[in-house]
């Protein structure tokens, strides 16, 4: 059976999948031993923990002229010890140039095997990558599996299924006949989809795989190489992911350079010189907006980012406003709010929350929000998994000027036990009350566990709050809380010209922060928090060129 057959089901349920957009998941999130082994867990934290202190030596890429890596733990404030090949610009392009023929001229069906391969491979490490995933960006255990494995490999695949079915769209060959009265011209044609060339994956520190393999397989997908360049302080889960990709590249008989691994420091990154060099034509961005606007200002180039961006809440009427205060207090508490799609402004009429029992004030509801808040931190069992850790000292530091700002501290941050790592670097939500006025305030990422409180003079004012900072600043989420239908439509309608999707009346184990591979699309490419989405057909089709190719048609032998 050939690679391509081993698959083909997994790829005509992933295609059909991005039309239907219902639930679909190949790979299961749950870390149970009776999907993943009993032995599971352990082998994967034992595995990690080999290669603590060590070189990393996994990849098949040539050995690069020096070994680099500064990566380290949120949970232990402790050095990995971890080092990785690195290579000079020069070289990483030369490889990959060199590469690109190979991969290019073989079929999409032999592509897609490859890369659908590489992913059966890799949920054999989905808790080796877990616990690299905790050590290097701070989330717990539960999301850092989910998210950069299982949610990861399903993202990957989305964009396996998306480029693949874009290549089928249109014919390799057809006999084109057009009647001319007496006679008809016929030709035969043919077209070709021509990759674009190398491509660059740029990864930040929060989301090392969940964020960045959408693109990488984009790309390799539609034909063009890649070269991985991971955050410095976010190595190991990219690594892992990169050299079982170049495994099965090297099992198939191709280049493994059709993919390699980038790393380099923080005093002396190379990204600028990989984003500007004339055989990178693609680049894939997950960072703050000043860097991703430097690159979309690239010449000849074509890019695709997710940038920063303000998320609001819209706060108007609700049926139990118990369930949204722990709903919404969860929300802004996973990862300790640094997820792109966490929540930061909660729009407020004064007048107050309409619900079944009359009228909630502002104060009403400020003081349910952030007594669900401490609920939750002062749960022992519950806050340090919810929490995670600060991924750097950075945040903590701007954490700190918050409470700083013009408005009202309803709550404090703290620091928060973990009972497993007592040095993690932890803190919990800060809660500003803001008053509308002060938009300096709110117009911008507040990045971590930071929630404002924004008391309007009315819905309207608050829908329009929201929209206007999507248009102007970005927004990945919004959330809205609204039991009238007419006003509820209002507002998906007024966020849409925003481009900013809407979570409506959300309660129970489902949260504005999340998003569902072969369903939502993670952001929409369409306000400033960045111009690509994962996983539409743009996303895909910007990756290659359709180029046709024609002539007389060659006489049918008699």
């Amino acid at each position: 059976m050939s690679l391509f057959e081993k698959h083909r089901s997994v790829l005509t349920n992933a295609v059909d999948a991005l039309h239907k957009r219902d639930f679909f998941a190949l790979y299961p999130e749950n870390p149970s031993p009776k999907v993943y082994g009993e032995t599971a867990d352990a082998d994967g934290q034992q595995r990690f923990k080999s290669h603590l202190g060590k070189k990393f030596e996994e990849l098949l890429q040539e050995p690069g002229d020096r070994w680099v890596g500064e990566e380290e733990s949120p949970y232990t404030l402790e050095s990995l010890g971890i080092s990785y090949p690195a290579a000079s610009t020069e070289t990483l392009i030369s490889r990959s140039l060199n590469a690109f023929d190979q991969w290019r001229k073989i079929t999409a069906d032999t592509r897609a095997a490859v890369l659908i391969e590489s992913l059966e491979r890799l949920k054999d490490r989905f808790f080796e990558i877990a616990y690299a995933t905790m050590h290097t960006s701070g989330q717990g255990f539960m999301m850092a599996f989910q998210a950069s494995g299982p949610h990861a490999a399903d993202r990957a695949l989305e964009a396996i299924a998306t480029g693949y079915e874009e290549l089928q769209r249109v014919p390799r060959a057809v006999t084109w006949d057009k009647p001319m009265g007496k006679f008809n011209i016929t030709l035969d044609k043919q077209w070709r989809a021509v990759p674009k060339g190398i491509g660059l994956v740029v990864g930040c520190s929060t989301f090392p795989t969940w964020n960045s393999v959408p693109g990488l397989y984009a790309s390799l997908i539609t034909g063009n190489t890649a070269i991985v360049k991971p955050h410095p302080t976010a190595i190991l889960p990219m690594a892992i992911f990169v050299a079982e990709l170049q495994k099965v590249l090297a099992e198939e008989g191709l280049d493994p350079h059709i993919v390699q691994l980038a790393p380099d420091t923080l005093g002396q990154q190379i990204t600028k010189e990989l984003a500007e060099h004339p055989d990178v034509v693609l680049i894939d961005y997950t960072g703050g907006s000043d860097f991703g606007n430097y690159l979309e200002n690239l010449k000849g180039k074509a890019v695709f980012t997710e940038k920063t961006g303000v998320n609001s809440v819209i706060l108007d009427s609700m049926e139990n406003p118990d369930e949204v205060a722990q709903n919404l207090a969860f929300s802004v508490l996973l990862y300790s709010g640094q997820m792109c799609t966490a929540p930061q402004n909660f729009f407020v009429p004064e007048a107050g929350i309409k619900t079944p029992g009359g009228t909630l004030s502002f104060a009403e509801f400020a003081e349910k929000f952030t007594g669900a808040i401490e609920s939750l931190v002062n749960n022992p069992k519950a806050a340090p998994h919810v929490l995670g850790a600060i991924q750097n000292q950075r945040t903590s530091d701007r954490l700190s000027e918050t409470a700083k700002l013009p408005g009202r501290v309803l709550l404090q941050s703290k620091s928060v036990e973990n009972p497993v790592f007592p040095k993690a670097r932890t803190a919990s939500p800060v809660v500003l009350e803001v008053a509308a006025e002060n938009r300096e305030v709110y117009s911008k990422e507040l990045f971590g566990p930071v929630v404002l409180l924004i008391k309007t003079k009315s819905t309207v004012q608050s829908i329009q709050l929201a929209r206007d900072l999507a248009k102007q600043h970005g927004a990945i989420s919004c959330g809205a809380y609204v039991t009238d239908d007419e006003l509820k439509e209002t507002i998906a309608d007024q966020m849409g010209l925003a481009a900013t999707p809407v979570s409506f009346n959300l309660t129970g184990g489902i949260y504005l922060n999340q998003n569902a591979g072969f369903s939502d699309f993670h952001v929409t490419g369409g306000n400033p928090a960045g111009n690509a989405s994962f996983t539409n057909p743009e996303y895909v089709v910007k990756r290659f060129t359709w180029v046709g190719f024609r002539e007389p048609a060659k006489a049918a032998a008699v």
